[in-house]
């Protein structure tokens, strides 16, 4: 079977790592390897990775494309999968990704993700989320829509063969922000991007602190304007990062 690689982006991820790393000890099959990549830390995250056995890459640039593309180049396995620090998986995910690629015309793919904290699961913004996945590229790629686009972001666990990954040229290190969807542009170039019918459990701290209406109004005014061209460092002002 394909050997599935994990990377973790992480900077200041102290407070949810460990639960991601412990879910991730229980997968079976397990992952052919595991890597975190801290992009300067100043919290314990680096500690708790090494503590669970997790070897870690150090980063000298931040950024969530930079030091996703820096664990691509370390990792060893047949495929890549790009797991947040704050996102919670199956104990079946290697099985899954490994069937999901089995079939040869799908390139990529995703999990539903389904945003929840401690005491509240935000089904409107899940629901919302899920619905994004056809509806963007529906509306602004219909012609790509039809080869097999489907819009992922990096709380769904983003899946990918390496070489197909490096054929692509990686993440854009120069956006700050939709990295992931210019990424699933370029892979439907070569097949189809597929959104798996399986939940990940992802953290609500930007909703918690943001409040559901005004999440729901950024997500959708960044959604738009990214689909109508407006460039993602512009965008970024919007998105504030919450830790």
């Amino acid at each position: 079977m394909s050997r599935v690689s994990i990377i973790i982006p992480t900077l200041n991820e102290a407070t949810s790592l460990g639960r991601t790393l412990r879910c991730l000890q229980a997968l079976d099959p397990a992952a052919w390897e595991v890597i975190v990549v801290d992009g300067g830390s100043e919290d314990k995250t680096v500690e708790i990775a090494k503590a669970a056995g997790v070897p870690v890459e150090i980063c000298d640039r931040r950024g969530r494309s930079i030091q996703m593309n820096q664990g691509a180049k370390v990792a060893t396995g047949d495929i890549l999968c790009f797991l947040h620090a704050d996102t919670w998986i199956p104990d079946d995910l290697i099985a899954v990704i490994q069937q999901t690629l089995a079939d040869e015309k799908v390139v990529a793919g995703g999990f539903i993700a389904l945003m929840a904290g401690t005491q509240t699961t935000r089904w409107g913004i899940s629901l919302h989320n899920y619905i994004k996945t056809y509806y963007a590229p529906l509306l602004f790629k219909p012609h790509l829509f039809v080869k097999g686009l489907r819009l992922l972001f990096g709380d769904q666990v983003i899946f990918c063969r390496r070489h197909e990954f490096w054929e692509c040229a990686g993440f854009d290190e120069n956006l700050p922000i939709m990295e992931d969807g210019d990424l699933c542009l370029k892979l439907v170039q070569k097949g189809k991007i597929r959104l798996v019918n399986r939940i990940v459990q992802t953290s609500d701290r930007r909703v918690a602190k943001w409040g559901s209406l005004k999440a729901t109004r950024i997500y959708l005014y960044i959604g738009f304007l990214w689909g109508f061209g407006a460039s993602a460092t512009y965008l970024k002002q919007f998105y504030e990062d919450i830790r």
